[in-house]
């Protein structure tokens, strides 16, 4: 707390009165508890009105807040009449806060505050006073309500609700222009003395701004600011309470108040004359430039129309609006052509789309340039005399005949010849072609409407000196008719007549048709070519016929088919016409004239088979042809030899099961070893078919009591010391393990391919598991001990 605030707190309770004296009387008379008062008013029946005294009267209490002594901040004192001073007495306090904030005396009555109030916490407590006898306990007075009403010091300062304040006023306003309004709040009693008056000044943002005292609501000072020159602001507000006097309280907030545009500016173009070039070969709508024109405002104040307003070239340009530029984009309107003019000058003017009233004394809001464009001169392509030329001749013409001629023309200043060429893209026929010098078209091959009534050329034309520019145009060729086809029937008729024919009897009606489209339309005419007796034509004057029969009946064993010749000519220049003959079959007919029978011979033919009979037949062929593929695909040998990559000459059985044993006899014959004589007539083995054939190397026979042991033991002893003797060793796989180990072969198979004797000792190396293999194959050692 402040020296300031102390003096205040001071003065304003030497200028109260002495609340801590405060003594509220409990008198008791020892009259009868009831007392006749006169009442100034009557009662509505004329009873004189009576009331009760009280043996106490009530005041109020009153306690300043923010109390700093050290000692019990005194309230006030209760007392009743009944009281002698005795200690008979005994004084009771409830209600709000009774013996936590608030405690009494319960002898003398006199009550005290425990700790410092808070007005802003609460402005008043409620509390209850009772007097009773300390004996027996028994009320003496009745219990009362008093309040103790809590009085404000000014220990709050006013505060605003926001730090920062963001505001916006229009730019050129008139001074006074409410900006925004900002309040303070202060938590002090309004309602006792000046702590909650609130007094507003400007501390920052003079001279621009002004603040109202008593509302706290910003106002322009400043006539015509500028968003131009300045355009945010900064404004500091002091709220201060007890009326803005010395020793108030006070708070602060700052408001950022930003110049909003106005369109107080007209548009104007940096220079009074701009130059653009564009080259004459620009297609209409090509941008040559753009002008701009600037405008201080923002926004839609600075939005910009642009438009033509004079010139020698207002038809031949246009200019179009950037909205997001905001610039003028001029665009050529017309073919531009360097040898008809060079230079064009326009008057580009520049006006503001929004145009505030209020500001007209500014303007006028629009200015205007000067825009010269300068056509430059390129190498332009040849042009043609037409946008497109159409060519009619007639179909007859001979070939080399010129068809017409196109024309082309260099538009530069220096003319430079032309020449022309046809696309054959467009003529794939070759049956045209041009003269590239002057651009005569004629015929290459005869030509036929009727193949082709329409012809559509592309040619193309370049400039000698500079055969990069071309131009293209299209000729029209349309074919003329001529009448060089003679008509001919419209489809094939299948013409019968019956045998119980009549004279004059119809049996066909003919048409025809013709390739050539005379003006006139098509007529055709029908004869005979000779004086038929037996059928005779009939002119419709329709481009029909009729065919009717001459003679009454026919006979198809006489004659089973008649032929007709027509012929049919047409009535162009120069007459076309051809002979079409009908073939006219014999039948048999019913008595409706519907046919039965054309063809003599199927009366003498035997009735057939049908035609389910012969599919059937079909079907069983091609069922036993199957059946007798798949018995000799199932009858066909196969070898029973799986013949190694490497000439090895094993002979390898692969078995389809795991059986076998001494019932398979493809390999070896058991007896044979039975019976050791038979092995002398070397018959060849049944079961592989050996790759190199050798000398048969005789040996001696065993006797007939040799073990069979000692048979084997003298073969393999044998074979082993021959180098030439095939290993046909027996062996049987189940599977296949894969091409060459990496350990390589162990077999003694390759022995007889090898250029000396293999030394096999490395196998005892390898462990037990390679013993019987080095027995085997380890040197002669082993063999002569086996």
């Amino acid at each position: 707390m402040t020296i300031y605030q102390v003096i205040l707190l001071f003065l304003l309770w030497a200028c109260l009165p002495n609340f801590s004296s405060t003594e509220m009387l409990f008198r008791r008379s020892s009259e009868p508890q009831t007392k006749v008062v006169r009442a100034r008013t009557a009662g509505r029946d004329g009873k004189v009105l009576h009331r009760q005294k009280r043996g106490w009267m009530w005041n109020q209490f009153f306690l300043l807040e923010e109390y700093t002594g050290s000692d019990y901040q005194y309230v006030g004192k209760l007392h009743s009449d009944q009281d002698k001073g005795d200690g008979s007495l005994k004084y009771i306090l409830s209600g709000d806060g009774a013996g936590t904030l608030f405690i009494i005396d319960e002898k003398t009555g006199d009550i005290h505050a425990t700790r410092r109030i808070d007005r802003e916490e609460k402005a008043f407590y409620t509390l209850r006073a009772q007097a009773i006898n300390r004996r027996t306990l028994r009320p003496v007075e009745p219990e009362s309500e008093f309040v103790i009403k809590i009085h404000d010091i000014n220990d709050n300062e006013p505060t605003f609700p926001e730090e920062i304040y963001t505001a916006s006023v229009p730019e050129m306003s008139v001074v006074g222009t409410s900006v925004v309004q900002v309040t303070a709040t202060d938590a002090d009693d309004p309602s006792y003395g000046n702590s909650a008056r609130v007094i507003y000044s400007i501390l920052q943002g003079q001279p621009y701004f002004s603040v109202e005292p008593e509302t706290g609501i910003i106002r322009t000072a400043l006539p015509n600011m500028n968003r131009e020159n300045r355009e945010q602001y900064q404004v500091v507000i002091q709220a201060k309470d007890m009326g803005g006097q010395m020793g108030g309280l006070s708070g602060t907030t700052t408001v950022n108040i930003t110049l909003t545009d106005v369109n107080d500016n007209p548009p104007r173009f940096s220079q009074n004359t701009i130059h653009l070039r564009i080259p004459e070969s620009s297609p209409i709508g090509t941008a040559i430039g753009s002008v701009k024109a600037t405008d201080a405002d923002t926004g839609k104040n600075a939005e910009i129309e642009y438009r033509i307003i004079d010139g020698d070239g207002t038809d031949m340009f246009d200019i179009i609006t950037q909205k997001d530029t905001q610039e003028g984009i001029l665009t050529v309107r017309k073919p531009l052509d360097y040898e008809s003019r060079r230079l064009y000058t326009l008057k580009i003017e520049a006006e503001n789309t929004h145009v505030d009233p209020r500001f007209y004394y500014l303007g006028p809001f629009k200015d205007s340039t000067i825009v010269k464009i300068s056509v430059e001169d390129v190498d332009e392509p040849p042009v043609f005399s037409r946008s497109s030329y159409l060519f009619e001749v007639h179909e007859d013409i001979e070939v080399g005949t010129i068809i017409g001629t196109v024309m082309a023309r260099d538009p530069d200043s220096v003319s430079s010849p032309i020449r022309f060429t046809l696309d054959r893209h467009t003529d794939l026929d070759r049956i045209f072609n041009i003269h590239s010098g002057n651009g005569s078209i004629y015929t290459s091959k005869p030509l036929d409407r009727e193949i082709s009534q329409w012809h559509n050329l592309s040619v193309i034309a370049a400039e000698i000196n500079n055969p990069k520019e071309t131009t293209r145009v299209t000729v029209f060729v349309r074919i003329l008719d001529v009448n060089d086809n003679a008509p001919q029937f419209a489809v094939f008729y299948d013409t019968f007549v019956c045998e119980n024919a009549r004279p004059g009897q119809l049996i066909q009606t003919i048409s025809a048709v013709d390739k050539d489209d005379p003006l006139g339309g098509q007529k055709f005419f029908f004869s005979l070519a000779a004086v038929n007796p037996n059928f005779t034509v009939q002119d419709n004057e329709d481009n029909t016929a009729r065919i009717l029969t001459r003679k009454n009946g026919f006979s198809r064993h006489e004659i089973s088919s008649y032929l007709l010749p027509v012929v049919i000519s047409d009535n162009d220049y120069p007459i076309q016409s051809s002979t079409g003959t009908l073939t006219i079959r014999v039948c048999a007919c019913d008595s409706q004239g519907n046919m039965q029978s054309c063809s003599a011979e199927a009366l003498l033919l035997p009735a057939g088979l049908s035609t389910g009979a012969l599919i059937a037949i079909l079907l069983c062929i091609i069922i036993l042809l199957v059946v007798l593929f798949a018995a000799l695909k199932r009858q066909r040998k196969k070898e029973p030899l799986i013949l190694s990559k490497e000439d090895i000459r094993d002979n390898i059985v692969s078995y389809n099961d795991e059986g076998g044993g001494e019932e398979d006899t493809q390999a070896f014959d058991i007896g044979t070893l039975r019976n050791p004589a038979v092995i002398e007539d070397k018959k060849l083995r049944r079961d592989i078919i050996p790759e190199t054939l050798f000398i048969p190397r005789r040996t001696s026979s065993a006797p007939d009591n040799t073990d069979v042991r000692d048979f084997i033991n003298e073969r393999l002893k044998e074979h082993d010391i021959d180098p030439t003797a095939p290993p046909y060793d027996s062996l049987a796989t189940y599977a296949y393990e894969g091409n060459d180990s990496i350990a390589e072969s162990l077999s003694s198979l390759e022995s007889g391919t090898t250029d000396g004797d293999q030394n096999y000792d490395y196998l005892r190396e390898w462990g037990p598991r390679f013993n019987k293999l080095a027995e085997m194959y380890g040197g002669g050692e082993s063999d002569k001990d086996s």
